[in-house]
């Protein structure tokens, strides 16, 4: 059974999972307006990889015969005056994820909460992943968004990239 914390900090992590999703609706919005087809992918995936975390939360406290809560979501604050913006809005979007699962795994840990220490390794190697490739992103803005032709690969790059649903096994 998990405790009242847990749960609570689980129903807060599935809103600001949900969040995620909606920034990253509105970046991909941005980059759709910039004529970056492949950026507007990139993000329109990165937000159905949110929602699915959001689900796989709520799955997470419905299999535990926890209360699933759904608060309501804000819309994303970001404004975007340069096409680098989004991208280090997402770099520090992560890095403000990851220390919400940290508190979450610290709570359980302190709790002895085994179960959710577990479930919740899964989120701890995707944010790590999720940190990486926000951070190769601006790196390889800075090599090449500058220049025209190499702007062009890298949103053809971005493009090719393809929707998987998680493979997390609750």
């Amino acid at each position: 059974m998990l405790s009242e914390k847990i749960v609570q900090l689980i129903n807060a992590q599935i809103t600001k999972e949900f969040y995620s999703a909606y920034l990253y609706l509105s970046m991909a919005n941005y980059y759709e307006a910039e004529g970056l087809n492949g950026f507007e992918n990139w993000m329109m995936i990165q937000a159905q990889e949110e929602r699915d975390h959001a689900l796989l939360f709520r799955q997470y406290l419905q299999e535990n015969d926890a209360e699933v809560v759904l608060y309501p979501v804000a819309a994303p604050d970001a404004v975007f005056k340069e096409r680098i913006d989004p991208l280090n809005k997402t770099l520090a979007h992560e890095r403000t994820v990851t220390e919400s699962i940290h508190a979450i795994y610290a709570q359980a840990f302190s709790e002895k909460d085994f179960r959710t220490m577990q479930f919740l390794d899964w989120f701890i190697n995707e944010q790590r992943e999720e940190e990486h490739n926000a951070s190769d992103l601006i790196k390889w803005f800075g090599l090449y968004g500058s220049d025209a032709k190499g702007l062009y690969d890298l949103d053809a790059k971005l493009a090719a990239r393809t929707y998987a649903a998680p493979t997390l096994v609750l």
